[in-house]
């Protein structure tokens, strides 16, 4: 008996994604990251290595960081997802931008810009644990996202710049 391509089982999900509730049905191999961008069509996760490695993909899942490229749709489901796109609607001041995005654009934390957006989701858990460190600290927490345009340094003087920001807006 022939098998049918079409007979690939979908599976129902619903997760929350910047605050939005979506529904869908995904096939089971389907990554997080596929389904961010093909299906909700939020670009700003970007797929470098596809296996982990290189940190584009970062997002949190349920308020920790994680490599989209390597979690399936499915075992998101009934999940809280926070991508770079929702990352403004974080800013406590109204501003349209959260201070670790006005940071790389204050410093000229990115060149490409294809990085960025996996480095600004590790940094904004980082903050929220360590509001205010130590050049060396964000240089270890960076050591898990590749750039391949800058030295680093601008992304470390980002990170301060926000830090700072960060501090100031929560003692008001």
């Amino acid at each position: 008996m022939a098998v049918s391509q079409n007979m690939t089982a979908r599976h129902a999900i619903e997760i929350d994604v910047n605050g939005k509730q979506y529904e869908g049905l995904v096939e089971p191999r389907l990554s997080l990251a596929d389904f961010l961008r093909d299906h909700l069509g939020l670009t700003g996760t970007h797929l470098g290595c596809e296996q982990g490695i290189c940190g584009s993909c970062t997002i949190l899942f349920n308020g920790e960081t994680v490599r989209s490229c390597l979690l399936l749709a499915v075992q998101a489901n009934g999940g809280v997802i926070l991508t770079v796109e929702g990352l403004a609607s974080k800013a406590k001041d109204g501003n349209l931008l959260h201070p670790l995005q006005q940071g790389f654009l204050e410093t000229l934390g990115f060149q490409c810009g294809f990085c960025t957006p996996g480095f600004l989701m590790t940094l904004y858990e980082f903050l929220n644990e360590n509001p205010s460190p130590s050049e060396d600290e964000i240089r270890e927490r960076l050591s898990g996202n590749l750039c391949r345009c800058t030295g680093y340094q601008n992304i470390v003087a980002a990170v301060l710049w926000a830090a700072e920001r960060l501090r100031k807006s929560s003692d008001r």
